[in-house]
C-alpha cells in the first residue's frame, strides 16, 4: 500500500494572476528544461480545452521514467489539477491554485499528495525528511519558473 506524503507551498509572481494562470497551463515540450531539467522530454495531448494528457521522460544514468499525467483546467478559478496516472508514483495529484495580490501580483498556492510505493512502512522522521525534499524540490523547480516567467512576460 502506498504512503501518503503531503505537502505545500506558496510562489509569488510580479504579475496579475490571469496572466499567470495562462502561462502556467499553456504547456510546452520545453517545460522542463525551464525547471533545470535539459533531458526530460514532454508529449502534450489536448484531450478537450480544459483536459490535458501529459507524457513525461525522465532520463537518470541508470534507467529512463515515464509519468503520464492528466490534466484538468479550472479558468474562471485560476485553477488546475495534475493527477499521475502512471510512473512510480501513480494516483499522487497536485492542486494548483493562482491568488490575485493586488491588481499587478498574484501568488501560486500549490498542494501536493506524493504517493510512496517503498514497500515498507515509513515511520514519522522519515516521512517528514521526505516531505521536505519534495517541498524543497517543487518549490526550487517553481522559483525557476517564476524567473522564466518573468523574463517572457517583461518582453
Amino acid at each position: 500500500m502506498p504512503i501518503p506524503i503531503g505537502y505545500h507551498f506558496s510562489q509569488r509572481f510580479a504579475f496579475p494572476a490571469e496572466k499567470i494562470f495562462e502561462w502556467c497551463t499553456d504547456f510546452d515540450p520545453k517545460d522542463h528544461a525551464l525547471m533545470g531539467d535539459k533531458s526530460a522530454k514532454r508529449q502534450i495531448t489536448r484531450i478537450t480545452d480544459t483536459t490535458i494528457m501529459l507524457k513525461d521522460t525522465f532520463y537518470s544514468s541508470v534507467e529512463a521514467v515515464e509519468k503520464e499525467k492528466l490534466v484538468q483546467l479550472y479558468p474562471k478559478k485560476l485553477f488546475w489539477v495534475s493527477t499521475h496516472l502512471t510512473g512510480p508514483n501513480k494516483y499522487s495529484q497536485f492542486l494548483y491554485q493562482i491568488s490575485p495580490h493586488g491588481k499587478s501580483a498574484s501568488v501560486l498556492h500549490f498542494t501536493g499528495l506524493h504517493l510512496e510505493y517503498t514497500g515498507k512502512a515509513l515511520n514519522k522522521a522519515d516521512a517528514k525528511l521526505l516531505a521536505n525534499r519534495l517541498h524543497r524540490e517543487d518549490a526550487g523547480a517553481w522559483k525557476l519558473l517564476a524567473k522564466a516567467m518573468g523574463k517572457e512576460l517583461r518582453k
